[in-house]
């Protein structure tokens, strides 16, 4: 697949090995990229074969690695898969990571394989719409109870008092969406670890830290380093980058978690098709460059927010200050602030609309992490399902506004946001 060696490989940057890793030419035609597989059954050269490699799906004998496990069945694996999987596990320098159709399907499908009827899970609030509504309403029909504390720097005094014996997980959006609080993960984990520790052999006893990682996305943060046991992500946003295909990602270093994992993607059928995969191992190549420009952007647009009379307050990592109780955390866990940015409108849902109405640049649409700018009302669009009382905990008011900040020039970006705030 490489020239390079294993201790080589460990050296590089993964957006070098975004380019080239997990995929060899010469098992297609010598092709530079990968080719799409767009096929739903694989051949087998002997009886024997399918015998051994469906064996080895059911976690049965000695496999080999997962990528060459041998080839079944699209729902169980594919080469797009595997190629997208492998290289998007490097940004975590995680053990391997399952691609999904979506990044709830990520979410949902993890959720499960960890999480029994009876189990307890503590969560960081607020959280994208999508999964609040699975936490609140499909798992505990299920019989898995959630408490939910607000993200930021005094989360983990709120999540210990919590923490009992039927708990088996921690999760956490941060920054969180939207209002790009953050949480210190490493505290997290040591709470996890001294509640409960792992006795040699007893994996499945353990709490399990799981991070959304989609706000900051893999470029500025991973959370792997820092005690997280599961990575997720929606795909659609930073990793797919172009508003054109929809996908999620979870990663792990657990063989048993990962085993699980990859077991209930193919009972629920949550893969991706090949061409989604295609286009997903296509966006990394240049995730790094357009999380830089887009980040440059965000550090513009965010100073001329702060400083804007109609603007009440700005949440954007990037203006944490020393004395700031988050910028230790930040600190910690980040690289860069990243691109996504609130703020509190003077006013309320009216002049809200109003200014999201007279944007010309920025597109009216929810979603984030794209090349194009986008701005949203999350009290109304994404966070909608909320609860008023899960709205309040989590900052979630009319007056919130929301922007993904794009590619585009910043001056063209600031004259946009400066001419619909004049028409509030």
């Amino acid at each position: 697949m490489t020239k390079l060696s294993e201790s080589e490989i460990s050296r590089m940057h993964p957006e070098t090995m975004a380019l080239s890793y997990g995929f060899d030419p010469w098992l297609s035609e010598g092709a530079v990229k990968p080719p799409v597989f767009l096929t739903s059954t694989f051949a087998f050269k002997h009886a024997a074969d399918g015998k051994r490699f469906f064996a080895w799906a059911h976690g049965e004998g000695s496999p080999p690695p997962r990528h060459e496990m041998g080839l079944i069945y699209s729902r169980i694996n594919n080469p797009n898969l595997e190629i997208f999987e492998a290289r998007v596990a490097l940004w975590e320098k995680m053990q391997d990571a399952y691609s999904f159709s979506s990044g709830m399907a990520a979410i949902a499908t993890t959720l499960l394989a960890t999480h029994n009827p009876g189990d307890e899970m503590i969560v960081c609030a607020p959280v994208y719409g999508g999964t609040d509504a699975l936490i609140h309403h499909f798992l505990k029909r299920n019989g898995i109870t959630a408490h939910f504390v607000p993200a930021g720097f005094e989360a983990p005094d709120l999540v210990e008092p919590l923490i009992n014996s039927r708990t088996r997980s921690i999760f956490i959006e941060s920054p969180a969406n939207p209002n790009n609080r953050l949480t210190d993960i490493g505290r997290m984990k040591e709470l996890a670890l001294r509640h409960a520790p792992i006795p040699a052999g007893q994996q499945s006893s353990r709490i399990l830290v799981m991070v959304d990682n989609t706000m900051a996305g893999p470029v500025f943060a991973q959370p792997a380093k820092v005690g997280a046991d599961i990575v997720l992500y929606s795909a659609t946003k930073f990793i797919g980058g172009h508003s054109d295909v929809v996908g999620g990602v979870a990663l792990a270093n657990d063989p048993a978690i990962l085993t699980a994992i990859a077991q209930h993607r193919a009972m629920l059928g949550g893969m991706p098709n090949a061409h989604t995969a295609w286009l997903l191992t296509r966006s990394l190549e240049t995730l790094k460059i357009r999380a830089e420009a887009q980040q440059r952007n965000a550090v513009e647009v965010a100073a001329f927010l702060e400083q804007h009379p109609k603007v009440r307050k700005v949440c954007y990592i990037g203006l944490l200050k020393p004395e700031d109780p988050e910028y230790p955390i930040y600190c910690k866990q980040h690289t860069g602030p990243g691109s996504l940015i609130s703020f509190y409108i003077q006013g309320g849902e009216q002049e809200a609309f109003a200014f999201l109405d007279h944007l010309k640049i920025f597109k009216l649409a929810v979603s984030l992490g794209s090349t194009e700018s986008l701005a949203q009302h999350p009290a109304a669009m994404t966070h909608s399902g909320l609860t008023p009382e899960d709205k309040l905990l989590g900052g979630i008011s009319d007056d919130l506004v929301r922007l993904s900040i794009g590619i585009e020039n910043h001056e063209d970006l600031i004259w946009d946001l400066n001419q619909a705030l004049a028409q509030v």
